[in-house]
């Protein structure tokens, strides 16, 4: 079930959330969540309910040790098994086919008579982000930076919640324990108007400017090698604001139904084609995981403390990993790397660059983000190669059907994500005319729906 879908908006939100408020006690609130929860997920394929299920009770029945145990060798068993029972699910259902085609790779490169096959694995949706929740609870835990809860329905709407279940935020339990400890004392009105308007807006970003731009660069980049010079550029253009628009609607309208039912899910995204450097783009971009990624791999294999050198190998390891992350392709691996040597690159040379003026810093920034997310599209290398020889060589080729709508939809994206606030700079509190053209907009995005067009999200194959 999609966000941006006629069953959700009519169907399950509404249900979800009259019957959300009439509930009166935390626990029947924290059941009630964690049922729509695993309702949401079975409309993508029941049979990985069980699999969320599993990861929960493992990391609850882990919190509950590490909360009364004291013994050391405990504590670690604690962390230990959950965590490594969650990898190697994640590792299965996720890097299992890229393993095995890597093998017949190499040995068909090394002449070894070998060809390895597997069965069909089907990628759970989600479960990059359900097995952050989970190993992120854990791992705070061990810490002692939480205490972990005793209630498993508290636990369990945490990890099943619907607003973050399938493509994020990396919400920490931290994060939202308040929120969670107190459902049950507060009303609907406090943060109702919050939700609406994240959610609406949201939504604009996701139907009218992301898949806008989707309609027209998706069939041209499905013939990349027949594009030119200007127009693998501005396909590449659109595909930065595309997917930009795209997650960033998503994380508000996840922030929206949060504010819906009373729990402030944090900003996930902070004006990130404004940033002025590689780590400041990563201070903006995807927070959720760029902390978790700083937090519970960079800052423990050493972080800056350890001189320039390992510096480099943990800021490299880091960005491999969370390349990786994303997707079973070593394209994935390929960006992760090249964002890397961005980030220092930019250590190496900060002097020299910081003494530059804002506004080239800014244009160079965005420039390099722009080419590595030709890596980040392709499908394959070869793809990767093509594009990026179109956009460097100067190169003649067909034109793009769409051309001036999508010229169109890049100039009020550029103005949406270079210039305008985004919004959590907004007041959300609308005069009667920004009122109703948010009204107009979120309607137009119906009509868009009740056409058939209600698009997935593009994190959800991550």
């Amino acid at each position: 079930m999609l966000f941006n879908s006629l069953p959700f908006l009519y169907g399950f939100l509404p249900v979800t959330y009259l019957v959300f408020w009439r509930l009166k006690h935390k626990n029947d609130r924290y059941i009630w969540l964690t049922l729509t929860g695993y309702v949401f997920y079975a409309f993508w394929d029941y049979r990985f309910c069980g699999l969320m299920a599993l990861s929960t009770v493992l990391a609850y029945a882990a919190g509950l040790g590490l909360r009364v145990w004291e013994s050391a060798q405990l504590r670690r068993l604690c962390l230990i098994v959950p965590i490594t029972i969650d990898l190697c699910l994640l590792g299965f259902f996720k890097y299992a086919t890229l393993g095995l085609e890597t093998a017949n790779r190499v040995a068909a490169w090394l002449d070894v008579p070998l060809f390895l096959s597997g069965p069909h694995i089907i990628l759970p949706v989600g479960i990059s982000f359900y097995t952050f929740h989970t190993i992120s609870y854990v791992v705070d835990a061990y810490r002692r930076t939480i205490v972990p809860t005793r209630s498993f329905f508290e636990f369990s709407c945490y990890v099943s919640l619907f607003s973050q279940l399938v493509a994020g935020p990396i919400v920490r339990f931290r994060q939202i324990e308040t929120d969670l400890e107190y459902i049950g004392r507060r009303g609907p009105g406090r943060t109702w108007h919050l939700g609406w308007s994240f959610f609406a807006i949201g939504m604009i970003k996701k139907v009218l400017i992301a898949d806008t731009i989707a309609a027209v660069i998706d069939p041209a980049l499905a013939r990349h090698e027949t594009l030119s010079t200007a127009t693998a550029w501005l396909c590449m253009l659109g595909y930065a604001y595309q997917i930009y628009f795209d997650f960033s609607g998503y994380s508000d309208m996840a922030v929206g139904l949060g504010y819906l039912f009373g729990i402030r899910i944090p900003q996930n995204f902070n004006s990130p084609y404004r940033a002025t450097d590689p780590s400041d783009f990563w201070r903006r971009w995807h927070i959720s995981l760029s902390t978790c990624l700083r937090d519970y791999l960079y800052i423990p294999l050493g972080g800056s403390q350890s001189g320039r050198w390992r510096t480099y190998r943990n800021i490299l390891i880091t960005m491999l990993l969370g390349g990786l992350w994303h997707g079973a392709s070593w394209t994935f691996v390929a960006w992760g790397a090249y964002h890397g040597l961005l980030l220092i690159g930019y250590r190496a040379a900060r002097p020299g660059w910081d003494a530059l003026p804002v506004a080239l810093r800014r244009s160079a920034t965005f420039g390099l983000v722009v080419v590595g997310w030709v890596l980040f599209r392709a499908t394959s290398f070869d793809m990767a190669l093509d594009l990026l020889g179109s956009m460097f060589v100067p190169t003649a080729g067909a034109a793009v059907a769409g051309t001036i709508g999508l010229l169109m939809a890049v100039a009020v994206a550029a103005v949406a994500a270079h210039s305008s606030r985004n919004t959590f700079e907004l007041s959300h509190r609308w005069s009667p005319a920004t009122g109703l053209s948010l009204a107009a907009l979120f309607a137009a995005c119906l009509l868009v729906l009740y056409a058939g067009r209600d698009t997935p999200f593009l994190y959800f194959q991550f």
